[in-house]
């Protein structure tokens, strides 16, 4: 392990994970343990007669899902920025 590395151990559902993870990025693995622990409780309950591999499908499958939408909206971001520069550019000039 390097110097810029610290061992976390996480507790998902019944498992543990140990991972070497860069140090600035520890409190987001344990934020990120959290958020999949609460999502899978949440079809747990939902879906009570699921086994825990079609539990841990459906977890992934929204916190993919929520990553695709993050992502997305973060890439219009400076498409709209531009837009906005555009139009007040067009807006301007057709004031003159």
């Amino acid at each position: 392990m390097t110097p810029d590395k610290q061992h976390i151990n996480l507790h998902l559902d019944a498992h543990n994970v140990g991972l070497d993870v860069p140090r600035e990025q520890e409190p987001n693995y344990r934020k990120a343990a959290e958020l999949l622990n609460r999502r899978f409780q949440y079809y747990l309950k939902l879906l009570p007669n699921s086994s825990a591999e079609q539990l841990w499908m459906y977890t992934a499958l929204e916190v993919a899902v929520a990553l695709q939408s993050d992502a997305r909206e973060k890439s219009l971001v400076p498409i709209e920025k531009e837009l906005k520069e555009l139009n007040d550019l067009i807006n301007n000039t057709l004031k003159q």
